[in-house]
């Protein structure tokens, strides 16, 4: 599951995407608009800025922006960063490998066959799926919520 932390870095992330360019913008408006505890925002925007996501300015017209193009950053990475592993089970996830101890061979472990395949098919999916994904995913979801709401409206 989605811990709290990595939703709301996905959230402060694409609201500082859809800002385009290197405009600061506060942790206060960040947190009003996104509906985020500002406190925990700031531990989130902190970790954000040290992996070299974000930059920040202090002083008056401060604020943080992306260093990086929406494109370039994958929710598969924000997951990671916050949450660790993506595998559902530590012997199937490949970047914070543990043994099972109650496994007599991982390699013909069928368990562990098909939590890889579903960690496979994830990771990829998330990997494709970057900041700019999400915009256009949401653009389009609008553009669709809007279509049908004017076809249900009788003129």
């Amino acid at each position: 599951m989605l811990s709290k932390k990595t939703k709301y870095a996905i959230k402060a992330l694409l609201f500082l995407a859809a800002r385009k360019g290197t405009e600061p913008v506060t942790i206060a408006d960040i947190a009003a608009e996104e509906r985020i505890p500002k406190k925990f925002l700031e531990v989130i925007l902190l970790e954000l800025r040290n992996q070299g996501i974000l930059h920040s300015l202090k002083g008056k017209g401060g604020g943080y922006y992306l260093l990086k193009d929406p494109r370039e950053i994958s929710i598969a990475k924000v997951m990671r960063l916050f949450d660790g592993p993506i595998a559902l089970l530590p012997c199937a996830t490949h970047m914070y490998y543990e043994a099972c101890k109650e496994c007599k061979d991982e390699d013909t472990c069928g368990i562990r066959s098909v939590f890889q395949e579903v960690r496979d098919q994830t990771v990829r999916m998330l990997k494709r799926s970057t900041l700019r994904e999400v915009m256009l995913r949401e653009q389009k979801l609008r553009e669709q919520k809007q279509r049908m709401l004017r076809t249900r409206t009788p003129s």
